[in-house]
């Protein structure tokens, strides 16, 4: 006989909808009346990797199709977890909070989420549970039979706990965000299905059915999973060296940056006014207040080209991490380069550093009974650790129309580096 909570995460559940990725993903009404809620419908309008259609024209995928995959994994992830001994410590309201927050995780995010990550902005998941606490999503959620604030807290880890749900509360986080999390297995699955690309895909079956419940861990795991695990991280790696960081694209997106922040040191534009943006909106909120030359490049596919290709370890980037010191640098590259006869302006120039970006392999082997980190796996922290060096390349990115002068400049590397290691020890 079922549990309660086994139960609610299989009655009514009789609205299907079609997804590319995983075939029919069925909802209750309520949970599809969400789905219909203007701040989810903003969703559809934000493309889930930004400017990567430029590289792969079929990554025209949404921010709203990876939210009901992560909705449709993590019912399944509860269904699982909930037969093998989860179900003890789980509520009804938990599970139908849980698939609401799976649902509405990105609710908040940003267009070109990268071209805004390093600007002081409200991070998009405190934005995302601002959302679900306000009208009208507020109302449906409660109407799913999710609590409102217990959907807000598993998305916005920074909300404060309740101690009567405090258990459940972290279980639910840590499902939600981890090495295993259905927020990854989707994105990972659904952006190589649209890039058509081998790299992304993962076995979701066999790793659902190898999964622990665990009350506070969230879920454990057995070495018959290390592969996958390994998988999985290899997998994230070879995406962001191929797809997500492709030179291309981080161009693209470092030539949004750049207009985002000289429309907002200009005043021209307000950190308030990025909030609740779509992908057009943006484009449209640059062109009219930043002069849009560079968001107006970008949207008709004139990107900057590489000129140069720098291993970080070449470099000191601490020194130019911050927006304001690599706009500097930008500045003082330029002025060199025009002193050895090109003439070119600090706005034709972008230095492109990689955002820091992790590789979680916090989970416990049972069987073997360590951490992931000290198990049989061939993928060691030093490993882990190698592949993160490996995509920090630092790429200095110019105006296209200089594409022929950059070649007669045949020590154009060797000032690039002198202009950074000078100013990173300084000098101006």
């Amino acid at each position: 006989m079922k549990s309660s909570v086994e139960a609610s995460l299989i009655e009514d559940y009789t609205h299907p909808v079609r997804d590319v990725l995983w075939g029919h993903i069925y909802m209750t009404d309520k949970f599809a009346q969400l789905t219909e809620s203007v701040p989810f419908m903003r969703l559809n309008h934000i493309l889930q990797l930004g400017p990567v259609y430029l590289v792969y024209p079929g990554a025209t995928h949404t921010r709203a199709s990876h939210s009901l995959g992560v909705y449709h994994l993590g019912r399944r992830l509860l269904q699982n977890l909930a037969e093998k001994g989860a179900s003890q410590w789980l509520t009804s309201e938990g599970v139908k909070s849980f698939l609401a927050a799976c649902l509405l995780h990105d609710l908040g995010h940003f267009p070109y989420t990268h071209s805004l990550k390093e600007l002081a902005l409200t991070p998009h998941e405190e934005l995302s549970g601002a959302i679900i606490m306000k009208e009208p999503v507020k109302s449906l959620v409660g109407s799913t039979g999710a609590n409102p604030w217990l959907t807000a807290a598993i998305v916005d880890k920074e909300m404060p706990g309740n101690n009567l749900q405090e258990t459940e509360l972290l279980f639910y986080r840590k499902l939600l965000s981890g090495a295993l999390d259905p927020d990854k297995l989707d994105y990972l699955n659904r952006d190589a299905r649209y890039c058509g690309v081998p790299y992304g895909a993962q076995d979701v079956d066999f790793i659902f059915s190898r999964l622990h419940p665990h009350k506070e861990r969230g879920v454990d795991i057995d070495s018959r999973l290390i592969p996958n695990v390994e998988s999985i991280l290899f997998s994230k790696y070879l995406m962001y060296r191929i797809v997500y960081w492709h030179h291309k694209v981080r161009a693209a997106t470092a030539m949004v940056k750049k207009a985002l922040i000289t429309g907002l040191e200009s005043g021209k534009i307000t950190g308030g006014e990025l909030y609740n943006l779509e992908d057009t909106s943006l484009f449209t909120l640059l062109e009219e207040k930043s002069g849009g030359s560079l968001a107006e490049s970008v949207k008709k596919g004139r990107i900057y080209i590489t000129a140069a290709e720098i291993p970080h370890t070449q470099i000191d980037i601490s020194a130019i991490r911050g927006i304001k010191d690599r706009a500097r640098m930008e500045e003082h590259l330029a002025d060199e380069l025009t002193c050895r006869g090109l003439e070119i302006k600090s706005e034709d120039l972008i230095i492109d550093i990689p955002e820091p970006v992790s590789f979680e392999t916090g989970l416990y082997v049972e069987d073997e009974g360590c951490n992931f980190s000290d198990s049989s796996s061939a993928f060691k922290p030093e490993t882990v650790n190698a592949f993160i060096q490996t995509l920090y390349t630092i790429r200095v990115f110019i105006n296209q129309k200089f594409k022929e002068r950059i070649k007669t400049f045949s020590d154009f590397y060797s000032i690039i580096e002198m202009v950074m290691n000078r100013g990173a020890h300084g000098h101006s």
